[in-house]
């Protein structure tokens, strides 16, 4: 198990892993003074440059000249990784400036040996040779019509956040290939198929183009229209099943009986009930809304141990013990969160804030300094996601991190995402008016109002003038 010896050097045997990370060490030499590699160490441990550490092992790159491991053939890996895209992409013939950038900004990232093992997959290479052919162009069409994979959507993305492709939501995009799909595989029950089309066209799919936008985030409004469009279909497929009946006969029998004899996910069938209704495609009758019969709720005592948890862990990553905080301090859903801006932090004369609603809202000092900290250091931004306008970059370019995996990391710092929730906004309204409470935080009114009547607080509707804490 003992490490593979690379180089032997004036201060000992250097293996790999050791020699990797010298040749990535750089600044000032304390001997000579000059800002170059820093490989070699003195007897006291101080990094120091080649020629002070007396070390004749080659480390300049014969293509650029640049102080650095030569990665192949006497060249450092980013000429290499330049020679091979070019080889790829042919961008020169014919000329294709987008291809040319294309090679700019994979050569350029920050781990550029990282880049190199992406493109030599077997699915990356593929596409890249299509792209060098001009098989495939670069238009969201010509992806679209690719075999689905990871490396499809990560080139993709990557083209639209350095700007090579026009930008779409993307997940505006995968919710119209996925009700284009599903529609398809309705074919066989057209009694079926032609209103859950209409409800699906007409309601969600026309809401959703509405909502999508810059910085907008649709994650939790397409997989509420996916839950629905389903359920409606279960529910037209029952009442044919069992009754004998299209959907034009549905009456207050049928609902009532559906509901009754199944899950609570059934109740996902009231917003198709009610677009019937007000496009008059059936007679007028009752359906409630689903409420949860418990709401989570943990104590006051188990949230600030969970706070000082974030603050003090050093065992998970900053970026998710910061996300910890922001929904144990100011109530915020995940997929709020997961799709917070780097713009949302400002530094205001009286410290740092967070805009959540139209009020921005203070960040504690004392854990001012771990928000900024992150904020400089933040991760996925060494690839093709560079200069990411999200404060939790996600993978892949230029997209946040998705919500579930937030979900699961905090779920990993022991925090009962719902239960921590409920209890920071009960605390809150205890202590603020609740008008401020929803202001501040983005909720709206009825959702606070309704916090506060659960935690008993006096004179709810009182909008005082105050800031949070």
């Amino acid at each position: 198990m003992a490490a593979k010896i690379r180089v032997t050097w004036p201060d000992g045997a250097i293996c790999g892993i050791c020699f990797t990370t010298a040749l990535r060490t750089r600044g000032s030499c304390p001997d000579c003074g000059e800002e170059r590699l820093l490989p070699g160490r003195t007897t006291d441990g101080t990094d120091i440059c080649r020629d002070c550490a007396g070390i004749t092992t080659n480390m300049t790159c014969d293509d650029c000249g640049s102080e650095t491991e030569r990665f192949r053939a006497g060249h450092c890996i980013r000429c290499v990784l330049r020679t091979d895209l070019e080889g790829l992409l042919h961008p020169h013939t014919p000329p294709d400036l987008s291809l040319k950038r294309l090679i700019g900004v994979l050569a350029g990232a920050g781990r550029p040996e990282s880049v190199y093992t992406w493109m030599r997959g077997a699915n990356t290479k593929e596409l890249l040779t299509g792209l060098g052919t001009r098989t495939i162009a670069l238009t969201h069409e010509s992806f679209d019509a690719l075999p689905a994979s990871r490396s499809v959507e990560y080139l993709r993305e990557m083209l639209i956040h350095h700007g090579m492709l026009p930008d779409r939501d993307r997940q505006l995009a995968a919710f119209e290939q996925w009700l284009a799909v599903r529609i398809h595989d309705l074919a066989e029950t057209p009694h079926i198929q032609a209103p859950i089309e209409r409800f699906a066209r007409w309601h969600h799919l026309k809401r959703l183009r509405q909502m999508a936008g810059p910085g907008k985030s649709l994650n939790t409004a397409v997989r509420s229209a996916k839950q629905e469009i389903t359920e409606s279909g279960k529910f037209l497929a029952w009442l044919g099943a069992d009754h004998g009946l299209a959907v034009a006969a549905t009456r207050q029998a049928h609902v009532n009986e559906y509901l009754a004899a199944g899950p609570s996910t059934r109740y996902a069938i009231r917003t198709f009930i009610v677009w019937l209704i007000k496009n008059k495609e059936i007679r007028r009758l009752e359906i409630p809304h689903r409420y949860a019969a418990t709401k989570p709720l943990i104590t006051q005592q188990q949230r600030l141990a969970l706070v000082r948890h974030c603050i003090e862990s050093t065992a998970s990553p900053l970026g998710f013990r910061v996300a910890g905080l922001i929904l144990l301090l100011f109530g915020q859903p995940v997929g709020k969160i997961a799709s917070l801006k780097c713009a949302d932090l400002q530094a205001l004369p009286e410290g740092l804030h967070l805009g959540l609603g139209n009020i921005p809202v203070l960040v504690p000092a004392q854990i001012a300094p771990m928000f900024w900290d992150y904020l400089n250091n933040r991760p996925n931004q060494q690839t093709g996601n560079r200069g990411s306008q999200w404060l939790f970059p996600g993978t892949l370019p230029g997209q946040h991190i998705h919500a579930d995996a937030m979900m699961g990391q905090l779920r990993a710092l022991d925090i009962d995402l719902g239960g921590a929730r409920n209890a920071t906004l009960r605390s809150l309204v205890q202590e603020l008016p609740p008008t401020l409470v929803a202001n501040a935080l983005g909720y709206s009114h009825q959702v606070i109002h309704k916090h506060a009547a659960d935690a008993s607080v006096p004179m709810a509707g009182y909008a005082g003038k105050c800031t949070l804490p």
